[in-house]
């Protein structure tokens, strides 16, 4: 049997088919093992440390989704903040001030002034 790569996960098609087994040996009242790992008591306990990892995982990818959403919301209120106070430092000091340099704003001396184009006549 080729080693097993457990960093990947299995598809839901082949737990799916582990839990239908699972529920198929449940109705065989005489299976019997010697081996530890495929006695009946290993499979009950595996089937429901996974439930409960899969649980664990569930809450912790809803808290996750909020903490995202969370830090979403306070990025935007961040920069409308700083857009705001843009506004005011643009109002309060003008467009031409180191000031509104200082907030990375750039100065309305330093735009290009615009070029007049030359007709080309031919």
């Amino acid at each position: 049997m080729p080693t097993q790569d457990t960093t990947r996960r299995l598809s839901p098609q082949v737990i799916s088919e582990d839990v239908t087994s699972w529920h198929g040996l449940q109705t065989i009242s005489t299976y019997n093992t010697t081996r530890v790992d495929a006695s009946a008591a290993n499979l009950q306990l595996a089937y429901q440390s996974m439930l409960a990892e899969q649980q664990a995982e569930t809450e912790k990818q809803t808290l996750y989704r909020a903490a995202a959403d969370a830090a979403r919301l306070a990025q935007w209120e961040f920069h409308n903040a700083v857009l705001a106070m843009k506004e005011v430092v643009r109002g309060q000091y003008g467009l031409d001030s180191d000031q509104a340099q200082a907030v990375g704003l750039k100065k309305k001396s330093e735009y290009k002034r615009p070029s007049r184009k030359k007709l080309v006549t031919s």
